[in-house]
């Protein structure tokens, strides 16, 4: 398994955005990898449950996944197009969720924040097209 999982791995660190299951999968068989689907499953998990890679959800509730580029705690801003993404940190966010949880009695606190858009790229893509 640890060679299928550093196989994902790789191909999520040539990637700069957040990338689906299925598509790594696909991009995989592309290349002439012998990997199953299920493989490309485990490995993204045991990657996700040791830390190593990010994990959010989409708007249709599909799980997408991104090498993480820090090991410290962050949120991201995601292209809606393209689905680049920049790792961002929020102090603020920090406090506000350190605050609310204290003042409902929360302990043992975690959080996500996902910051979703349109990246400067697409944008001016988008701008073009309309003229």
């Amino acid at each position: 398994m640890s060679t299928r999982r550093e196989t994902v791995r790789q191909a999520l660190n040539e990637s700069s955005g957040f990338r689906s299951a299925q598509d790594l999968y696909a991009d995989l068989r592309a290349e002439g990898s012998k990997i199953g689907l299920t493989t490309v499953y485990r490995a993204l998990q045991a990657l996700s449950d040791a830390g190593e890679i990010d994990v959010l959800r989409t708007d249709d509730g599909e799980a997408v996944y991104r090498a993480c580029v820090t090991g410290s705690h962050h949120h991201h801003l995601v292209c809606r197009s393209c689905g680049k993404a920049v790792e961002i940190e929020g102090p603020t966010v920090e406090k506000w969720a350190e605050a609310m949880a204290s003042q409902h009695g929360f302990v043992e606190l975690t959080h996500t924040v996902e910051v979703f858009g349109t990246c400067a790229d697409c944008a001016g893509a988008r701008k073009a097209r309309r003229r």
